[in-house]
């Protein structure tokens, strides 16, 4: 066997060579022919089992184009000018190096991992780097934020993963029982394990900004209801340090590995782990998505070119066409505004301080996402020219811009008047404010 495995791991060189030294050896013709059949079985195996697979490829492999998409235009959003312009998208600090060698490390011990993602970036979500390992091991897929995506395209990726015979569910982290469902699916997967083993490990793994510290905290309150002197640890050489994970809009806040009991009788622990990148982003689409959905910091890619391929997918695939109801009522409020006018004295002349609106003021928000789904579905319905073509959607992008200056209300006066553009709208989208989305496109399973 070793034998075996050593001809598997070395160069053709080293191959002939032990051949030689076997038939030195007094090894016959007839027995090498016979171990060169079973290379080519095997190899013959590996061919058949790679093309079964392919369906799937989708799970450790990021699509890069978006099928919708791509029916449009010539060249993906990937490719065009303002998304190629800043070059490749890579995020790698050192905290990240380390974590994933600790991560590595601790896979092993690991009886099941949860690997969570985006439910609006499935596929693009996935740190490739990881897939080889985490394909061996037992894993539940949580499409965390699914409040944030599509519900009309989410099953469908629930069925895409379920044909690749791998365990998926929407959750939404801050959803205790969302939360509880997942615990249901990890225990029933643990099932045969939990009639053997003592104690079992369960792993946390995810890009950064999943809501991996989000779903951790939710699954340490259902602990602490479960067992009131439930004591938080460290794992390894971890020490304790605090009772919750740290969570932040910003990614990278998690920075070393923590974990906590969850279960008594056998003993179930989770392991929270800090959101890892591959070193290189290898697609610029793929690390756009990923930063416009928050996994990537902006200041690494920055917020106006964030922003122009949020709106190049918005036009694409003709979204603002379908605020047209937004955009009627915003004109009807305009004009009983107008219409209520008072008179006013000279003393309403005079300069007043602004007030900024007060945070239990729901409606405001709310307002100024109508205000620019308006604005957006203006510029795109009187639109002339061709989407397909990258220079004119481009000078489209550029008049959406000066659109989203009026509906913010920011001064074409203001030093960074762009970037404060780019930095409020793409708060609004992050927060739902615009609707749900699903950014990557199901692979097609017809063929």
């Amino acid at each position: 066997m070793e034998e075996i495995d050593f001809l598997t791991l070395t160069g053709n060189g080293d191959r002939q060579r032990e051949v030689q030294r076997r038939q030195g050896k007094g090894s016959d013709d007839k027995e090498r022919r016979q171990h060169e059949r079973r290379e080519e079985q095997g190899e013959a195996a590996g061919r058949k089992t790679e093309e079964e697979q392919k369906p799937c490829e989708g799970l450790t492999n990021q699509t890069t184009k978006m099928g919708g998409v791509e029916k449009i235009l010539k060249k993906g959003l990937g490719e065009m000018g303002f998304a190629t312009g800043g070059g490749t998208i890579n995020w790698f600090p050192g905290h990240m190096a380390a974590a994933t060698r600790a991560i590595n490390a601790r896979l092993k011990l690991a009886d099941l991992v949860i690997e969570v993602r985006d439910s609006r970036i499935p596929l693009s979500s996935a740190n490739l780097d990881l897939q080889p390992r985490l394909s061996t091991k037992r894993r539940v897929i949580a499409l965390n934020k699914k409040d944030l995506a599509n519900p009309n395209i989410m099953h469908k990726w629930v069925d895409y993963f379920t044909f690749c015979k791998q365990d998926c569910l929407p959750i939404n982290a801050h959803s205790r029982s969302s939360v509880q469902k997942l615990l249901e699916l990890v225990e029933l997967k643990l099932k045969e394990k939990i009639a053997k083993e003592p104690t079992l490990l369960v792993m946390v793994v995810g890009v950064p900004n999943v809501g991996k510290s989000a779903l951790i905290n939710c699954i340490h309150q259902i602990a602490s209801s479960r067992f009131p002197t439930n004591n938080y640890f460290r794992f390894i050489l971890v020490q304790e340090k605090k009772k919750r994970a740290k969570v932040g809009p910003l990614p990278g806040v998690t920075q070393d590995i923590a974990g906590f009991k969850i279960a008594q009788r056998p003993s179930i622990y989770v392991l929270d782990t800090p959101g890892v990148l591959v070193p290189t982003i290898p697609n610029i689409e793929t690390g756009l998505k990923l930063a416009l959905s928050g996994s990537v910091k902006d200041s690494v890619v920055g917020e106006e070119r964030i922003a122009q391929y949020l709106l190049a997918v918005l036009n694409t695939r003709q979204t603002p066409l379908h605020w047209r109801n937004v955009h009627n009522n915003t004109q009807k409020e305009m004009q009983n505004e107008n219409d209520n006018k008072r008179d006013y004295n000279i003393k309403d002349l005079l300069p007043k301080r602004r007030t900024l609106p007060v945070t239990s003021n729901v409606h405001y928000v709310e307002g100024v996402a109508r205000e620019v789904q308006s604005a957006l579905y203006l510029s795109l319905s009187e639109f002339k020219g061709d989407l397909e073509d990258e220079n004119e959607l481009e000078i489209l992008i550029e008049e959406q811009f000066e659109a989203l200056k009026k509906a913010f209300k920011i001064s074409n006066r203001a030093t960074e008047a762009r970037v404060m553009v780019a930095k409020k709208f793409l708060t609004l989208f992050r927060a739902g404010k615009l609707g749900p989305f699903i950014l990557d496109d199901v692979p097609n399973l017809e063929n």
